[in-house]
């Protein structure tokens, strides 16, 4: 068999985009000799999105946003919903910008308890999550799903205070120093991709032993 190899994939919980590649990322284990590095990169997505909130009738209540950046969001959950609709999957517009870090310092922990706990945790949470069903700033709430997962949660609420956050932070700023700027991006032998889109290409680096 081939030696194993890494395939570095850095993700966000409220990025549609990533939503939409996780179970095509898992293919990659499945096909080929390769293990999957999940990590962390928290969107700022006010700096280049700007900013709004919304009732539940999709009424606007408060926003920072200009005229581009409302179309740029608009098709981006046009186009999102139209490939989750393909695979059976729910994706419904967030109410505001959310704070992810909570839920990228359970992502990590779950990481740390093996990789069935991972992926049945980074299946909820991005599940729920775009049906509107997860509160990813609410410290209980991960918890639970990290239970759900099959984690040990004895020391998550003193991790996710303290050392999760900063690992996170990290984990950002060491990712941004290779050129990381937005989710999904996949990182093999070195070489960065930003999206989806690019799983073809990625499949034929590795089934080639590039």
């Amino acid at each position: 068999m081939p030696d194993q190899r890494t395939v570095a994939v850095y993700t966000d919980y409220k990025s549609p985009y990533a939503y939409l590649a996780k179970d095509l990322v898992y293919e990659l284990e499945r096909d080929f000799p390769v293990r999957i590095d999940w990590l962390p990169y928290r969107l700022d997505i006010p700096s280049f999105l700007g900013s709004a909130r919304v009732d539940d009738n999709g009424q606007v209540i408060e926003e920072d946003r200009s005229g581009h950046q409302w179309r740029r969001v608009r098709y981006s959950y046009m186009d999102c919903r139209r490939q989750a609709r393909k695979r059976d999957l729910v994706i419904r517009g967030t109410q505001k910008i959310w704070d992810s870090t909570l839920a990228l310092c359970g992502m990590l922990y779950a990481k740390g308890q093996g990789q069935r706990v991972l992926r049945r945790y980074h299946d909820a949470v991005f599940e729920r999550f775009w049906k509107r069903e997860l509160d990813i700033e609410d410290p209980g709430v991960i918890a639970r799903v990290l239970a759900e997962a099959g984690a040990d949660i004895t020391e998550f609420t003193d991790y996710a205070a303290g050392s999760g956050r900063s690992e996170v932070d990290g984990i950002c700023r060491d990712a941004e120093a290779i050129g990381v700027f937005g989710v999904p991006t996949i990182v093999v032998n070195g070489e960065l991709f930003w999206g989806r889109e690019h799983l073809p290409d990625i499949r034929d680096m590795l089934g080639t032993g590039a």
